[in-house]
């Protein structure tokens, strides 16, 4: 195909938040990847998605036009740009007419772009004037985020560049399996191992990237709130403290330290399953450390305790003086490519851009005042992303959804499907006819990451400038056109440009004071800079590489200790249900699978879901690799191969979330919710695991 450039174009990779710099050229069969060594982040380094992401390019694999349901038929049929924005209008106006503003639902993605989720979140409140608006990011680090801001004043993934790792003493790295959810990034853990630092790496499976760690512990999932406690008990055991750190930058720290010595580490051994040397061991290695770094990914955030277990692993780094000091301090290992910005602009249910909280009236009367409205207009904070998921078809009866697959991605997935088609009216936008879309009354194709221009920001709080290497296809539209076509019809013909300049350029006027600072950024100072950390308050302004060095972002400039115990799982191993399952992913898909399942190359690498297991589970249950499997938990069944190991515990078995159909493992998974980040827990939850019926046995 013709791919309509004939120039280099350096831009960035659609998948994880580490947003790797690539360039793009003409190729025989279309754009091609090759290397961008200059990008500072992966400095070249690309891993398969990234490598093979122009396949998704192709018009036998995306969408190229309009979608409509036709009555008649009942199914999705080709239409017009002018009919499938006319439905889309009419559904949504109805229901407001209807039902009422709160009604009508929105439903983001931690991909979108910056300039998408600010479009979003405005849309939804001033053009729909409704609260019921969240995003998948919801399901990736807002339990991080809610620790983040109640321990530091502030939430940014990782508030010093990734450079910083290297240079560090030791870091210790939690539920999180690099090498295969961000490749490019393991050469970090290895050049720090290289200049003399120490990797210490907790998750119940030996992944690979457990087997580069110096020190191991397989805690039982859901445990890892009592395994950081642990580790400070043992802090202040042996003297470990950094006493002159806590009273100086601190408060907190009477009532965490209480909470912290009634987790004696005989009691946390027999709760975490952790021998007793270990957890001395981890406590000695970080704490001896001239600096050190706590890192956290999904493991303890996708918990409905995921809040209190960060803010645990938090309490360690604080009391080990091992926060808001130069190779220092705790960081989240954001997921999605747009997982920072997507929560910092106004797509989640309860802010405004700038990480504005929707409740306070100053924040209310700034961004009023840059979108031209009464403040009190703006609805209130609205539902959470599984909670809005769980009212479709009762309190919520239309929905427009961008950039997200929740047929696949959500908890309790069977449900969430079900109330998905419970909906009077649902309109999808995406590249693809996902698993969602392909529920729809109206899916509209939209353009990709290389069609069009807009910015990210990636796990370091670099904010980064994706150039379109591509003119956008005939028949397909982007975001930012769809929202301003839809506005228009519903009577609002101004303030929802087109232009993803100029939605940047307001971007930054309303995030300007606010936490998540964009003001003092453009699209030439990331050309030129290689991105921008926020916040970045003035063109003059440097941005921030490293927060935190000289105080902490609370109002009086000290970080707050977490007073947190452990407490269970929401759902615990009994008879029924004896063995607990966790969730991941594998190198070669990413998230719901909806873009990466349609590339040949990753699907040769990684066809299908599998059932992880220990031998001796096997041996129990009569388990042969290969053959079918059916977990069973009290929300369903799924079917997948067996794939025996010895890198899992013998209580646990790990499922790939990739996946739709037989194989969703999120058919399994708990809806049950952090109280505070509304964060459902995907990564624990009790099981029993048994042969098909049918499969043959093999002695």
């Amino acid at each position: 195909m013709s791919t309509g450039i004939s120039a280099t174009t350096a831009t960035h990779c659609p998948y994880c938040a580490l947003q790797c710099g690539m360039n793009l050229r003409p190729g025989a069969g279309g754009l091609e990847v090759v290397e961008r060594p200059d990008f500072p982040v992966n400095r070249g380094a690309l891993c398969g998605k990234g490598r093979t992401a122009p396949a998704v390019l192709s018009p036998a694999v995306r969408l190229t036009e309009p979608l409509v349901r036709r009555t008649a038929t009942g199914r999705l049929e080709p239409a017009g740009w002018d009919e499938a924005l006319g439905r889309i209008a009419e559904g949504l106006r109805r229901t407001r007419t209807e039902h009422g503003a709160d009604a009508v639902g929105v439903f983001g993605g931690g991909g979108l772009t910056n300039e998408k989720a600010y479009a979003l979140g405005k849309f939804a409140r001033v053009v729909l004037g409704t609260s019921q608006i969240d995003y998948n990011g919801r399901f990736c680090m807002s339990s991080a985020a809610a620790a983040h801001q109640k321990a530091f004043g502030l939430d940014r993934g990782l508030p010093f560049p990734l450079e910083d790792i290297p240079r560090t003493g030791c870091v210790i790295l939690v539920g999180s399996n690099l090498a295969e959810t961000m490749p490019p990034a393991l050469r970090y853990l290895t050049e720090l191992r290289e200049n003399g630092g120490l990797l210490i790496v907790v998750d119940p499976r030996r992944t690979r990237t457990a087997e580069q760690a110096d020190l191991h512990l397989a805690p039982r999932p859901g445990t890892d709130l009592a395994l950081a406690l642990g580790m400070l008990h043992v802090l202040i055991a042996e003297g470990r403290t950094d006493d002159d750190f806590i009273a100086a930058r601190t408060t907190g720290w009477q009532d965490a330290r209480a909470a912290a010595m009634a987790h004696w580490p005989e009691m946390v051994e027999r709760i975490t399953g952790v021998p007793l040397p270990r957890l001395r061991e981890a406590a000695r290695m970080f704490s001896e450390a001239e600096s050190a770094m706590v890192l956290t990914a999904r493991g303890p955030e996708q918990q409905s305790k995921g809040t209190d277990t960060v803010g645990a692993w938090i309490n360690l780094c604080l009391a080990a003086g091992k926060a808001g000091r130069p190779l220092s301090g705790y960081g989240c290992l954001t997921g999605q490519g747009n997982g920072q910005g997507g929560r910092e602009h106004g797509q989640k249910a309860d802010q405004l851009p700038g990480y504005r909280k929707l409740t306070d009236p100053a924040a209310r009367r700034h961004v009023a005042g840059v979108w031209g409205v009464d403040p009190d207009t703006l609805p209130g904070p609205g539902r959470s992303a599984y909670e809005l998921l769980d009212a479709l078809g009762g309190d919520v009866k239309s929905l427009l959804l961008m950039g997200s697959n929740p047929v696949v991605s959500a908890p309790h997935a069977a449900h969430v499907e079900g109330r998905l088609r419970a909906l009077d009216f649902l309109a999808v936008a995406d590249v693809v006819l996902s698993e969602t879309a392909a529920l729809a009354d109206v899916v509209l194709p939209v353009a990709q990451w290389a069609e069009e221009t807009g910015t990210t920001t990636n796990l370091e709080g670099r904010v980064l400038l994706r150039r379109a290497a591509l003119p956008v296809p005939a028949g397909v539209r982007s975001d930012l056109q769809v929202l301003h076509g839809l506005a228009g019809l519903l009577g609002h013909k101004k303030g929802f440009s087109a232009a993803p300049e100029e939605v940047f350029d307001e971007l930054r006027r309303a995030s300007a004071g606010g936490g998540a600072d964009y003001s003092g950024i453009s699209y030439a100072r990331i050309s030129a800079e290689d991105g921008v950390f926020w916040p970045c308050p003035g063109e003059r302004h440097p941005g921030t590489p490293r927060l935190f060095l000289d105080r902490f972002a609370t109002h009086d400039g000290r970080a707050r200790f977490a007073a947190v115990s452990h407490r269970p799982a929401a759902e615990e191993p009994d008879a029924d249900f004896p063995l607990f399952l966790t969730t991941g992913r594998v190198v070669s898909q990413y998230q719901s699978g909806a873009q990466t399942r349609r590339v040949a190359e990753l699907n040769a690498a990684a066809p299908g879901p599998f059932v992880e297991l220990h031998p001796r589970l096997a041996d129990r249950i009569g388990a042969v690799n290969g053959e079918p499997l059916t977990v069973t938990s009290r929300r369903g069944q799924a079917v997948a191969p067996a794939r025996i190991t010895d890198t899992i515990r013998p209580d646990t078995v790990f499922m790939p979330f990739h996946w739709p159909g037989a194989g969703r493992a999120n058919t399994l998974t708990n809806p049950a919710l952090d109280p505070v980040s509304r964060m459902p827990e995907f990564k624990v939850c009790a099981v029993r695991v048994e042969r098909e019926p049918d499969a043959p046995h093999t002695p």
